[in-house]
């Protein structure tokens, strides 16, 4: 037997002694549907918890935003953390706090006991969310193997995107509100014992003292650019958004200052000076600001202009995630045959001509064009994804994968955040034009219908007669023409991402040196005493880790 193949052997036993790899990853992408579904089950809740708990206005934009503001800002935190102490007892104490904020959300009696336990889901979310990935990161050391474990963990985030306004729907039906959050506990309670059995503990080389400052500072400063950018989205632009947005690039400016100063920091912002990794971060805001702003777009052209029900609303959007879906899955075998370079860029021509695709849409259903349109856009976003998640985790050195995986799950909240901002400000924008001076419309009526297509409608109500009957249709209109404008300037978006990932490697890059012995010694513990709730340690060889020095380029 080759050296190469018995250092290989080694890297596998390391990764996943005592547990099978892969069923290490069902237990993984279990984790991530929770966190995936609770990100959007609470949507179509919100009216049933409006009328139980009567939250006022503000309240309730918390009881909704608690949970991804508090879930983004805390990524880093808790990422880096896990380097340090063992990803997995993160995951683990994630999976018992997301337990216990599910029960107190589920039986909140007052709306800002429901805010807290959202942001305590969204502390839980933090835990699990970088964890999965870089456990993944540890149990597959082999990259091929790896490209398909993480093809099935982002057709599974594309799963609970879309399962969790239908689980929520089936629940509402049923039961009450709160059931929609009851609904975690059971999983929970099976993926706490199922983890600590089967999930391998791994943590990074642990050099000096954990960056407890620089871990709040970048906590502070994402939770305030999140906060600002999605007022921006709502189209607020007075001191209440422009002051927290400062605030947080202030922040952020000074953690990364304070990272570049220390001997040991708590993210190696080296990382940004391989091209691969910081054109994988840059692909993945791109293609989340293109998918998330659409999305929102889209459910409101269904709804307000094709007057589907939500119930239709989704199943129109189903084929999306489908073949958002089948790309995951096939993700492994599009990376070896084109590479990361040609893979991220096809993602992004083929979502950019879906896109261009979807501008034929006009006030009439046209079924078979919004099918076409849909699967071009789930399928080129997810085939976005899935190259730039495997180039940016493959980049990253062993001892850094929860800092990296904590970076790609920001960028991907972030490049949420910015797109609902700038494509709902490029959708105002032309849209309200097209209601200033529509015939026998009072000015005043004019200017509230400009604020929303569901405003339009309810003025129109209002006025009734000719008059209401012409803002409407200059309503759906504007809008259409409006939506029109928008996907034009994604598809500019989507070409300059294209772009962009052509400074990825040409080649899916599996050096054999990846399985030589590691730098960094790590330690690797299994559950072995199931029947005492122990673990021992398993003792394994220190394992070297070779790799490009950082800056000097990606080998294709």
């Amino acid at each position: 037997m080759s050296g190469t193949t018995t250092a290989a052997s080694l890297r596998r036993r390391a990764a996943g002694a005592g547990a099978n790899r892969w069923v290490v990853l069902v237990v993984l992408c279990v984790s991530l549907l929770l966190v995936a579904v609770d990100a959007t089950v609470l949507h179509v809740a919100v009216p049933a918890v409006t009328e139980d708990l009567k939250p006022g206005a503000v309240e309730l934009l918390w009881i909704v935003d608690a949970y991804p503001l508090v879930c983004a800002s805390l990524l880093i935190l808790f990422g880096t953390l896990g380097d340090r102490v063992g990803r997995r007892r993160v995951l683990l104490l994630g999976y018992t706090l997301f337990g216990v904020a599910s029960a107190l959300a589920a039986f909140a009696d007052d709306a800002h006991l429901l805010i807290v336990a959202r942001a305590l889901l969204g502390v839980g979310g933090a835990m699990i969310m970088p964890a999965t990935l870089s456990i993944l990161r540890q149990v597959f050391p082999d990259r091929r193997e790896r490209a398909l474990a993480i093809g099935v963990w982002s057709a599974v985030a594309a799963v609970g995107a879309a399962v969790g306004p239908l689980l929520g729907g089936f629940l509402l039906e049923h039961f009450w509100w709160g059931s929609v959050f009851l609904v975690n506990i059971p999983l929970m309670l099976v993926s706490l014992p199922v983890g600590r059995i089967l999930l391998p503990e791994s943590k990074g080389d642990g050099d000096g003292p954990w960056d407890v400052v620089g871990a709040l500072t970048a906590a502070a400063g994402l939770f305030a650019v999140v906060l600002g950018v999605k007022r921006l989205g709502a189209g607020e632009l007075g001191a209440a958004t422009l002051v927290p947005l400062a605030a947080g690039i202030v922040l952020l400016v000074l953690f990364v200052r304070r990272q570049r100063r220390r001997e040991h920091p708590l993210l190696d912002l080296r990382m940004f000076s391989r091209p691969a990794f910081s054109t994988s971060v840059g692909c993945i805001v791109l293609a989340m600001l293109a998918l998330v702003g659409l999305e929102l777009i889209a459910a409101q052209y269904l709804q307000l202009v094709l007057g589907l029900s939500p119930l239709e609303t989704g199943l129109r959007l189903l084929p999306l995630t489908v073949a958002a879906m089948a790309a995951g899955l096939a993700g492994a075998r599009m990376l070896r045959r084109f590479g990361p370079r040609r893979m991220v860029s096809l993602g992004f021509c083929l979502t950019a001509g879906a896109v261009v695709l979807l501008t034929a849409m006009g006030g009439e259903d046209n079924a078979p064009l919004l099918l076409g349109g849909f699967v071009l856009l789930g399928f080129g976003l997810e085939t976005t994804l899935f190259g730039a998640y495997e180039s940016m985790l493959s980049e990253a050195p062993q001892e850094q994968a929860g800092g990296a995986a904590a970076i790609g799950e920001t960028s991907y909240q972030l490049g949420a955040g910015i797109g609902i901002a700038l494509l709902g400000s490029v959708m105002n924008a032309a849209y309200a034009p097209g209601l200033s001076q529509v015939p026998g419309v009072p000015a005043r009526a004019s200017d509230a219908a400009a604020h929303s297509l569901g405003e339009a409608y309810e003025v129109a109500a209002r006025l009734g007669g000719p008059a209401g009957e012409a803002l409407r249709l200059a309503a759906r209109h504007s809008f259409v023409h409006g939506l029109h404008v928008t996907l034009l300037v994604s598809a500019g978006l989507l070409l300059a991402g294209a772009a962009m990932a052509l400074r990825l490697p040409r080649l899916m890059h599996c050096d054999p040196d990846e399985a030589a012995p590691s730098e960094t010694p790590f330690e690797v513990t299994f559950a072995t005493d199931v029947a005492s709730g122990g673990s021992a340690p398993v003792s394994m060889p220190a394992q070297r880790e070779t790799r490009e020095p950082y800056g000097s380029g990606v080998k294709v």
